[in-house]
């Protein structure tokens, strides 16, 4: 959700931390605010809304070599200038930043800070006054911060300047994603190495449980009892171009347009010297013990486990399910024998998600995650990684990462065929090289799915999205990403479930836009289409070369193998959906309400 830098160097802090926290935006915009740490004390500014409205307010005359920063998605208390990051502790000694959630707050309020003056709503405060209350009664500062981070329940990531040491930045970590970054005599601190690959690419990658001693030349990392951890930097595989939008108008137009050489990418990647797609041999190795697969997934990523579902069980014949993470912590259903379990999490920080990794962990069985970013917490727990190789997504609506997924799932179901002796219809390095061909098209028809979101979406408050089989999962995503950006209600249905009641909804007008590429059902889905056309629906029909000989098909997609028609499909439906979101006004890449990467359950 939230998003935190930090700086101790000899540079001035406050450019720096500013430009971090703009390339964490994504993570969090209702507020933001820095602390500057001088010879004068502790400078706070902090203000509701953008990151721009917090430059403004910052006094360029106040300098500083070390501070800390935050952009917030408010949890407790409102988004306001009152609730925003950093918080100080009474005396204005302490200052603090801090990602997640305290679950017992209101505990150790009652308990330890019943005299204390507190000036927010939030669960943040308590932390930074606990600590300010155990060194008041004689505790050091790292001794106070252990013991507050023992007593908290919950997810954190926090960064903390003491006014008493301005050599120092305090650092600690449990379950929210945080780093340190190494540069030559300077550290930063961030949630994740997009906000300060301007400053360095060498990052250390921090455990739950454990706090830093952050100086200008070095790192000290520790648990919770005051034991010393080592631990190595490892370089991110990525620069500072691949997070700044270059003559884009917006992240999300360039990250779908990426798309073509993000599945490029990822067939280099995992093409092996013979020429064919390979999958690490311990990976296919799990695949085969397993008697059932069971993936675990949230929103977009999700969709793209139900793509791969499909993928899996026709390509490979292995039974998989396909389960949505914040259901499956609290209500797991009754598992097989041999289950192998595959995470897919954009940023491998999804706290949903990592949940029930540490449950299935416990319970012994084996763990694959797929995931963009090398190092992330489900990359790093689990037994088994497979990486995106998308680069920094950037935009909260995911885009390329989705494909990603849907490719990478598809490399899985691929190898475990071939690990069975199962006889491919398709050689699929040659087929997905045509998919990278078909998107590209499908990128250079902008114009005409402008026309259609113009069309179908610009003056309606609700619309609807069927198809059938692969379709329909299709469709899925498509009716969220129009919710994402553009704030339309959609709905993705199965074309066969209209008539179970979803065809009451239809009126005069209703955009219903179906998808169509698969053969076997496109008869059924262009009757279901008729159906809420006699109705009064305003229809638009997505279909595929060689499935359709209907002329007046809106969109028609170049034809791809029947397995990898969601990969084409995903252009128009992002691009619909962008400009459908352009033309309510909204904010493209960062809609109201949400974050790129959910850290809180």
């Amino acid at each position: 959700m939230c998003g935190i830098v930090g700086y101790i160097g000899n540079q001035d802090a406050s450019d720096i931390l500013l430009k971090g926290l703009s390339n964490l935006e994504y993570r969090g915009y209702d507020s933001a605010g820095i602390a500057l740490l001088n010879a004068e004390g502790v400078h706070i500014f902090k203000e509701k809304g953008r990151i721009a409205a917090l430059r403004n307010i910052v006094d360029p005359n106040v300098r500083a070599t070390m501070g800390i920063g935050h952009t917030r998605w408010a949890t407790h208390g409102e988004p306001n200038r009152r609730n925003a990051h950093p918080h100080q502790s009474a005396s204005g000694r302490f200052a603090i930043v801090h990602n997640g959630v305290i679950e017992n707050f209101a505990s150790l309020r009652d308990q330890y800070l019943s005299g204390v003056p507190l000036r927010s709503d939030t669960d943040t405060e308590i932390v930074v006054q606990l600590i300010e209350c155990f060194v008041t009664g004689g505790m050091g500062v790292e001794a106070a911060l252990r013991k507050t981070l023992k007593l908290v329940e919950g997810s954190y990531a926090i960064a903390l300047l003491d006014r008493e040491n301005p050599e120092m930045i305090y650092v600690g970590k449990n379950k929210s994603p945080l780093l340190i970054g190494v540069g030559d005599g300077f550290h930063v601190v961030a949630s994740d190495a997009t906000a300060m690959i301007q400053q360095t690419k060498q990052y250390v990658e921090l455990m739950d449980e454990e706090i830093v001693l952050l100086t200008r030349d070095s790192y000290v990392i520790k648990d919770l009892d005051g034991k010393v951890k080592r631990r190595k930097p490892y370089t991110v595989s990525f620069d500072a171009r691949d997070t700044e939008k270059g003559a884009y108008p917006h992240y999300m137009l360039k990250e779908i347009d990426e798309q073509p050489a993000v599945l490029r990418r990822l067939l280099q990647k995992y093409e092996d010297e013979t020429g064919h797609l390979s999958v690490d041999s311990a990976i296919t190795r799990a695949i085969q013990n397993a008697d059932r697969l069971y993936i675990v997934a949230c929103g977009t990523s999700y969709h793209a486990g139900l793509v791969g579902k499909q993928l899996i069980e026709q390509i490979a014949q292995i039974p998989t399910e396909v389960h949505i993470s914040s259901e499956f912590s609290y209500n797991t259903p009754l598992l097989s024998k041999k289950p192998l379990f595959i995470f897919i999490s954009q940023s491998g920080e999804t706290a949903d998600s990592r949940t029930v990794l540490v449950k299935v962990k416990k319970m012994g069985y084996p763990t694959l995650t797929l995931t963009n970013v090398e190092g992330s917490t489900l990359y790093r727990e689990a037994d088994y990684k497979m990486l995106l190789y998308a680069g920094p997504e950037i935009a909260v609506a995911s885009t390329k990462a989705y494909t990603a997924q849907i490719a990478v799932l598809s490399f899985i179901a691929i190898a475990a065929a071939e690990s069975k002796g199962i006889a491919l219809d398709f050689e699929p390095i040659h087929e997905l090289s045509f998919v990278a061909q078909a998107m590209e098209r499908m990128i250079d028809q902008k114009a005409q799915l402008k026309e259609i979101a113009r069309n179908y979406l610009s003056v309606t408050r609700n619309a609807f999205y069927i198809g059938r089989g692969i379709d329909y999962y299709v469709c899925m995503e498509a009716a969220l990403k129009l919710k994402e950006v553009s704030y339309i209600q959609a709905e993705g249905f199965a074309g066969g479930e209209l008539k179970h009641g979803t065809i009451a909804l239809i009126e005069d007008g209703t955009p219903v836009l179906a998808f169509t590429t698969q053969p076997n059902v496109n008869n059924s889905i262009r009757s279901n289409v008729q159906e809420v056309s006699t109705r009064g629906a305003y229809t638009c029909i997505i279909s595929m070369e060689g499935v359709t000989d209907k002329p007046d098909d809106q969109i028609v997609l170049p034809k791809v193998h029947r397995f990898f028609t969601p990969l084409v499909c995903a252009i128009p439906l992002q691009l619909i959906a962008y400009y459908a979101a352009l033309q309510n006004e909204c904010d493209v890449d960062k809609p109201r309400n949400l974050a790129k990467s959910v850290t809180v359950e």
